[in-house]
């Protein structure tokens, strides 16, 4: 299907971009990139060029699984540094974000719920920075947050990997169709969980 013949608006451009991207020779390092950088500071999520990708090349999805959620943990683990060792320097950078807010309230949960809700954070659409740096002040054991991160993000990935892998062909053209308004809702949940983390 032509370009020409996508949805126009702010998604379906973007949509178009990172499709160009997923066909490029270097995407598995765009991809690795975009999966290390959001766990631990970038607000972009990596499923966003998964998907693409995916689509691309079919046969690739579980590699491409693999890819995201080990860079994803290893950003983590970075997030997890940060908060250990350097809350004092970015929590100004939270704030201006914020982020302050939600990033209290995830210490909360940690304090009541430990290690479920480090797996259960790797699969939501909430921030996962915030939950890193949130481990790494509390000094969450760097063992279960590596379980925990290994479980839950994979668990979101392989998902988004093998239902794009089976439909893919057959979700190309509905995608093309209905991008803008998946976006803009998509954009709506994450304002909705950001308010209600506050």
């Amino acid at each position: 299907m032509s370009e020409a013949a996508a949805a126009p608006g702010l998604f379906g451009r973007l949509y178009l971009m990172v499709l160009r991207w997923a066909g490029h020779r270097h995407a598995p390092w765009y991809l690795g990139g975009l999966s290390f950088a959001e766990s631990s500071f970038f607000p972009i999520p990596p499923d966003v060029m998964l998907a693409p990708m995916v689509m691309a090349r079919p046969s690739h999805a579980w590699r491409l699984a693999a890819l995201t959620t080990a860079t994803s943990v290893l950003g983590g683990l970075l997030g997890y540094l940060i908060g250990y060792f350097a809350l004092d320097i970015i929590e100004p950078w939270l704030h201006s974000l914020g982020w302050w807010e939600a990033y209290l309230q995830v210490r909360g949960w940690f304090l009541h719920w430990g290690f479920w809700v480090i797996l259960v954070a790797g699969f939501s659409p909430i921030p996962y920075k915030l939950f890193t740096i949130a481990a790494g002040t509390l000094g969450l054991g760097v063992l279960p947050f590596v379980l925990g991160s290994l479980l839950g993000r994979g668990a979101r990935f392989y998902l988004v990997a093998g239902l794009i892998a089976w439909g893919g062909p057959r979700l190309e053209p509905w995608l093309r169709t209905y991008i803008e308004r998946i976006g803009w809702l998509t954009v709506a949940l994450l304002a909705a969980g950001v308010l209600l983390l506050r």
